[in-house]
């Protein structure tokens, strides 16, 4: 039997990293840091641009908003960390400290999915009943879908930290990656993980081919209703919709890769690591920025009066 207080005597775990050759590491450190300065006060002049201008008060930039925050939160679980670490010769973690990076990575990405889910239902209703937009989608609405991504993300978040810190650990301590997940405290556990390894694909499973089949079934049938229309108007949302699906595509691509291939190990996991965790953050200030011009030019206009104001 798993009894974590007899058998947990782990106390703090390695980690490999992505390279141990010097020269790699202070190149990754470039380039992830370069990712890093851009996503943090990307996401933060996102928020910033939508909060200060009355215009953007539609529910669609009251959800980004709320993605510019959950993608610096998500960032931030593991980015910080490994940016220090390529500094470190040996590279450990305590045991709290992975099984806290272990919850709030599934907690924020999940959440994340979630509110890819809710952005969805909001597009569906403003193209679908526009009538009745208002009614469906209105400030409460939006607030206890809110609600409900944050509350989801925990449920998801809690039930793989209740499932991994249950697990035996009696040694040995290396993981091999640049932070702590699931996978890898399953490998590391000292009995038969067949039945946590099945919760947890069936947790992860479920999560994410859910999210990511229903957004892309929802976004297909949008894209579909849009094409007979060729106004301008039209060709807006349907570029905001294709904006979405990559979203969803570099979110949901790694994510299914890792966590839906149960039972076996995944080749190039740190790689594809890479993307879930770090370049996808990047994705929300780079499409939304580029792709709606509403956002460029309040955001072009909060820059002009902070930063480049002359004091006449």
């Amino acid at each position: 039997e798993m009894d974590h207080k007899n058998y947990t005597v782990v106390a703090e775990f390695v980690l490999l990293g992505l390279s141990q050759n010097h020269e790699v590491q202070m190149i990754l450190f470039f380039f992830f840091l370069l990712f890093y300065m851009i996503i943090l006060p990307g996401n933060i002049l996102i928020i910033l641009t939508i909060w200060g201008d009355c215009q953007l008060g539609s529910p669609m930039y009251f959800f980004l908003a709320n993605l510019a925050f959950l993608d610096i939160c998500y960032c931030s679980v593991t980015s910080p960390r490994m940016l220090a670490d390529f500094f470190s010769h040996h590279k450990t973690i305590s045991y709290s400290a992975c099984m806290t990076q272990l919850f709030f990575l599934h907690f924020m990405g999940a959440a994340e999915a979630f509110l890819l889910m809710v952005m969805a239902y909001d597009r569906y209703i403003a193209i679908c009943k526009p009538l009745h937009y208002n009614r469906f989608v209105n400030r409460e609405v939006c607030c206890i879908l809110i609600g409900a991504t944050w509350g989801g993300g925990f449920l998801h978040g809690i039930i793989l930290f209740t499932l991994s810190i249950h697990l035996p650990l009696c040694g040995p301590n290396i993981l091999d990656n640049f932070f702590c997940d699931v996978h890898q405290l399953v490998k590391l556990a000292c009995t038969n993980t067949y039945t946590v390894e099945l919760l947890i694909f069936l947790n992860n499973g479920i999560v994410i081919i859910m999210c990511f089949i229903l957004l892309l079934i929802s976004y297909t049938v949008l894209l579909l209703k849009l094409q007979a229309q060729s106004s301008k108007a039209g060709n807006k949302v349907a570029s905001t919709c294709v904006s979405h699906i990559i979203v969803v595509l570099v979110m949901c691509g790694p994510a299914i890769y890792i966590y839906c291939l149960p039972f076996q190990a995944v080749p190039k996991e740190k790689i594809v690591a890479v993307f879930h965790t770090v370049i996808f953050p990047l994705t929300n200030p780079m499409i939304y920025t580029f792709c709606n011009k509403e956002i460029k030019g309040s955001m072009w206009k909060l820059v002009s009066k902070y930063v480049f104001w002359t004091g006449k």
